[in-house]
């Protein structure tokens, strides 16, 4: 394990990234005098790890001997770090000054807080929340994620209308601060997701354990987003959908569930016509794979509920119908 004399730890998830790391990387050794610098290199096959030995010695490496996909590689490489408190954050994020302190000071306060996330804008539009986890990720009744400032694909302005500090349902896995007992406690991210919603998966099972999962308006950073699959790629499509049909049967108690899942199936081929409209054939598979790929993992996902789940699980009522229809 590294040792790490400061007790939080930065960690970056790095898969042929050079060029992020160039840009961003200053930013955060600049930002970060409170934290040690980590890159979890990911089997790159660019020259990521020499740029970083040449460039930024002060920088703590941790090699992967495989491509894990973010949440394996994740679970993989912290293994091998120690500190109190982890922030995972991706490499694509521009950080701001005196972004770790507030932060720190929300966990201090209340013990019971397992996961932080600052106010998230875009980087390309910086007057704008961005997609992943603007101002605090929310669930509605059906299982759809959305943020507070971001529902489906409309954003906000940042008006200062969320520079609050408040109780949220998941920390957007773009800038996701959470103590490391939390983090092994629940054996961390779930790794046959491989990305999309494995932070959502991961505060709903904090949430069922009785820790809260919080989001602060005094942190800010920039993400520019889509910097390993964008929005309209189908083997995100095909993620997003397997991943939240798995998520909502190891977390969602019952008699909720089985409703839940039928009213998801019927919508899935809804939407799969309009993904097939909107960004062509490929999308209208990724969501049949999306359902094999559920019904491959169920027998596992089973054995993977929890003894307790929340009754109240939500935020919002029928999101999509009221979101659709008010256009």
């Amino acid at each position: 394990m590294t040792e790490n004399s400061k007790n939080i730890a930065v960690v970056i998830l790095n898969w042929n990234g050079k060029n992020w790391l160039q840009k961003f990387l200053p930013n955060v050794i600049r930002f970060s005098e409170e934290a040690e610098i980590y890159v979890i290199d990911n089997h790159s096959t660019d020259d990521s790890i020499d740029f970083l030995k040449q460039n930024f010695p002060t920088v703590k490496i941790v090699i992967n001997d495989k491509n894990y996909g973010f949440a394996g590689g994740y679970n993989e490489g912290l293994k091998k770090i120690n500190a109190e408190y982890y922030c995972l954050l991706n490499s694509d994020v521009e950080v701001t000054e005196n972004w770790i302190k507030p932060v720190l000071d929300l966990f201090k306060k209340d013990k019971s807080i397992a996961a932080i996330q600052p106010k998230i804008l875009s980087f390309n539009n910086k007057n704008y929340f961005e997609f992943a986890g603007a101002a605090g990720g929310l669930i509605d009744n059906l299982g759809y994620p959305y943020c507070r400032g971001r529902v489906f694909d409309d954003l906000e302005e940042d008006k200062g209308q969320y520079n609050d500090e408040t109780e949220i349902f998941w920390a957007s896995g773009c800038c996701f601060f959470i103590r490391s007992k939390d983090f092994w406690e629940q054996n961390g991210f779930d790794e046959r997701f491989f990305a999309h919603q494995e932070e959502i998966d991961l505060c709903w099972r904090l949430i069922n354990s009785g820790k809260k999962i919080f989001y602060t308006g005094k942190s800010q950073v920039y993400h520019v987003g889509g910097g390993t699959l964008n929005k309209q790629s189908a083997q995100k499509t095909f993620l997003n959908i397997r991943n939240n049909l798995s998520m909502m049967v190891k977390n969602l108690p019952f008699p909720q569930l089985i409703w839940v899942i039928f009213i998801r199936m019927l919508l899935d081929g809804v939407a799969s016509l309009h993904f097939a409209y909107k960004y062509g054939f490929s999308h209208l598979w990724a969501v049949g794979r999306g359902h094999f790929g559920f019904y491959s993992q169920l027998p596992g996902t089973l054995k993977l509920r929890q003894k307790h789940q929340k009754s109240k699980f939500y935020q919002t009522k029928w999101l999509i119908f009221k979101h659709f229809l008010s256009k």
